[in-house]
């Protein structure tokens, strides 16, 4: 079974100038007037916004309907009086830190709305969408082949500014082929293959073994523990200047029908963030100098019993949520009430905050979010 990305998806970017290998011509530094220098991309794959704004859902709080072991202490840890107080127990960063002092799309009871475009409302084609700007209709499975587009971390790749200093970190095995990391170059370290590299921390190499060592629920999707502390890790030895961390164990276990452990797994994930941003608001190369996007790849049917699919043929799979925070984005919290955006405008979003414009390469990517982005 396939799992979530949160695609916790982490990009930590720079700006370049000049003329790239090949003769490509190189982006425009970033304006003097724009402060982001890097990115911070993370998914968490299939994260409904029904959880994200919301909370837990009481109708899933049960052994029927949700498989919850302990329902009485499920409600207990994540019930509220209110959709406001539930999210906070739930995804306490993401409220009180991204929201707060960012920007959160996706709520359709409010009158915003974020969605899919690609009309198959899984993850290979999400992920294409996220990463290229638009959807292909000829990525039609989650098989693994390598992916014929060049996403934004592959045209960023190719800049001398870039070349070596990006790397991708995903729960889900497919992610290599996603990133198609032998034409673009790009490390990826994803399911359950250790990151290899010639200097890595005992930290770093801890992690490697627990990953060989540990039972495996899932054979194509490994624990979010080990891809978020690989990648955290990494940033603090390698510094790169565009890191990807796609979490996935909220779709794994919201496809078994347990909504306690997607719960967890959700409040799991939004600690990771808490942790990656406090850590990189603590280095100087980062410090009020980098944006986080937070997304996911698709969203899931309605409770009590379509969640635990999604597709294009489940109502309601092609709405998903966006979170912005950084130095250039202004503080507007929850957005209600706005034009609606789609998942294809993150990749044009993620450049543009660093003053780039990869629709100039990308022709079909959609436009960036303007509303993010200081003028």
């Amino acid at each position: 079974m396939k799992c979530v990305r949160f695609s916790l998806t982490l990009l930590l970017f720079g700006a370049c100038a000049g003329i790239a290998a090949g003769g490509e011509p190189r982006p425009k530094p970033a304006p003097e007037t724009l402060k982001t220098r890097n990115i911070l991309l993370v998914t968490t794959d299939g994260l409904r916004w029904q959880e994200v704004f919301a909370g837990a859902d009481s109708a899933l709080l049960n052994r029927e309907n949700g498989g919850a072991a302990l329902p009485s202490q499920k409600k207990s840890e994540f019930g509220g009086e209110t959709p406001e107080s539930r999210r906070k127990l739930l995804m306490p960063f993401l409220w009180r830190t991204i929201a707060k002092d960012g920007q959160i799309f996706g709520n359709a009871t409010a009158g915003s709305e974020v969605k899919v475009t690609n009309g198959k409302n899984f993850s290979y084609p999400g992920y294409n969408e996220i990463l290229t700007g638009s959807a292909d209709p000829r990525i039609d499975s989650n098989s693994k082949i390598p992916n014929q587009n060049v996403t934004v971390l592959e045209w960023l790749h190719r800049q001398d500014d870039f070349r070596d200093r990006i790397a991708v970190f995903g729960s889900w095995d497919v992610f290599p082929f996603i990133i198609n990391n032998e034409r673009s170059r790009i490390p990826v370290m994803a399911g359950w293959k250790p990151f290899v590299d010639a200097g890595l921390s005992k930290e770093e190499i801890l992690i490697g073994r627990l990953m060989t060592e540990t039972p495996r629920v899932w054979p194509e999707c490994g624990y979010d523990a080990f891809t978020f502390h690989a990648a955290h890790e990494y940033v603090k030895r390698q510094k790169p200047r565009v890191i990807y961390v796609a979490l996935g164990e909220t779709d794994e276990f919201a496809h078994e029908g347990r909504y306690d452990h997607y719960l967890h797994a959700a409040r799991n994930a939004d600690q990771h963030l808490k942790e990656l941003w406090d850590t990189v608001q603590a280095m100087p190369l980062y410090q009020g100098t980098t944006t986080m996007i937070v997304t996911t790849d698709h969203g899931r049917g309605n409770a009590p019993v379509e969640w635990r699919s999604h597709g294009a043929g489940i109502d309601g799979s092609d709405k998903i949520w966006i979170a912005v925070i950084g130095p250039d984005t202004p503080p507007l919290g929850e957005r209600k009430t706005t034009e609606p955006l789609t998942q294809s405008q993150v990749a044009a979003t993620i450049a543009a905050l660093l003053g780039l414009d990869y629709r100039s390469f990308a022709r079909n990517a959609a436009p960036p979010i303007a509303s993010v982005i200081a003028h």
